[in-house]
């Protein structure tokens, strides 16, 4: 159920479970799936043979039935669903990513038709190379699919999100649809890590990488002045917001001279045009708990953003066991900061529903 007041309705009655006895619902906000119409095209398509693989054995990536049965296990979680990486414009140029998006959220829709307990909701793949389409596909899939909210990634082929060709897209699902944008770093094995080398090895691209293009990208988006323009923007980060949290007094003490290094730009204004402290607006973004399990980097994420701003999410099913890991340890990680339960129902549950203005829960999906 979103905003729009569109539901997914339940084909199997005997989908609905039972929660044990005061069992705290879980909503995963960021998990991947790849439909099978989608896979079957990125075969054909995508030119990075060591992407195929991974996503090709990865089976309860693709494998619903399989992804359902190890669900079972947590009849308290429902899984916000979107599409992996790729994403359409790496697919195709901008005459074919159009369709390539609508194959992508068709779906994805039709999974949450099919598995409406397990799946309440999925996220929006747009054609970003396509920004008029991006659009049109953005209208349909939340009006006429019941899309939760869309997704970007942190660049759109190597060219930064603060592109003013790109703000229309930020503006519509802000402004008129109300919904989040959920903001997914990608970066190949090309994107060297030295200079004197074609490729990064040992697949830093990927493990630091991405990190790093969060970070990157949301600090894009506050220089730019988006959040000043577009004041009811919600975005949701994966990995907590990247090196931010970590990192946040290195951004405050050293942003705060601004211009200090450069002399073949002028950014003496910057900080003067933005209308809050600087470190405040990363603070608008929300971070999701995808830290691979680690206890220690979540604290460093909630006192960064706050108990409002910190979703559960699993990254499933991107683990070394193939789906269930991730979901567990990210769970534990929650529990080993002996939170208090208003909290732990806020990074669970509150939040989301929030973001997604929904009322979700595990045995019914119903407006608010």
């Amino acid at each position: 159920m979103n905003h729009s007041g569109h539901t997914h309705q339940a084909q199997d009655k005997g989908q609905q479970a039972v929660l044990p006895p005061h069992a705290q619902p879980k909503i995963d906000i960021y998990n991947h799936v790849l439909p099978l119409a989608y896979l079957e095209l990125l075969k054909q398509r995508y030119k990075d043979a060591g992407m195929v693989k991974r996503l090709s054995s990865a089976r309860i990536l693709w494998d619903m039935e399989a992804r359902v049965d190890m669900l079972k296990q947590w009849p308290e979680l429902q899984q916000i669903i979107s599409l992996s990486n790729p994403p359409p414009e790496v697919l195709c140029g901008p005459e074919e990513s159009p369709a390539v998006a609508r194959l992508a959220n068709d779906g994805l829709a039709e999974i949450c038709r099919k598995y409406p307990r397990q799946f309440p909701g999925f996220v929006a793949a747009l054609p970003m190379n396509n920004v008029p389409a991006a659009l049109v596909e953005m209208d349909r899939a939340i009006e006429t699919l019941a899309a939760c909210g869309v997704e970007v990634k942190t660049n759109i082929n190597g060219r930064p999100l603060d592109d003013p060709e790109f703000f229309p897209v930020f503006e519509r699902a802000a402004s008129h649809h109300k919904v989040p944008i959920w903001m997914h770093p990608i970066r190949p094995a090309t994107f060297s890590d030295y200079v004197t080398e074609a490729k990064s090895r040992y697949e830093i691209w990927q493990v630091m990488g991405w990190p790093y293009e969060t970070t990157a990208a949301m600090s894009r988006m506050v220089f730019s002045g988006l959040f000043d323009r577009l004041p009811n923007l919600k975005i949701i980060t994966h990995h907590c917001g990247g090196m931010i949290p970590f990192f946040a007094g290195r951004a405050e003490t050293l942003w705060a001279q601004l211009g200090s290094r450069t002399t073949d730009e002028d950014y003496s204004g910057v900080l003067k045009g933005l209308s809050k402290p600087l470190i405040e607006y990363f603070k608008m973004f929300y971070g999701d708990t995808v830290l691979n399990g680690s206890a220690a980097a979540l604290r460093c994420g909630l006192d960064f953003f706050g108990p409002d701003h910190v979703v559960f999410a699993s990254d499933c099913p991107f683990d070394p066991e193939g789906g269930p890991m991730f979901i567990r340890e990210g769970m534990r990680s929650i529990d080993d900061l002996d939170l208090s339960e208003e909290v732990r129902r806020k990074i669970y549950f509150d939040n989301a529903r929030r973001l997604l203005n929904l009322e979700l829960g595990c045995n019914e999906v119903s407006p608010r």
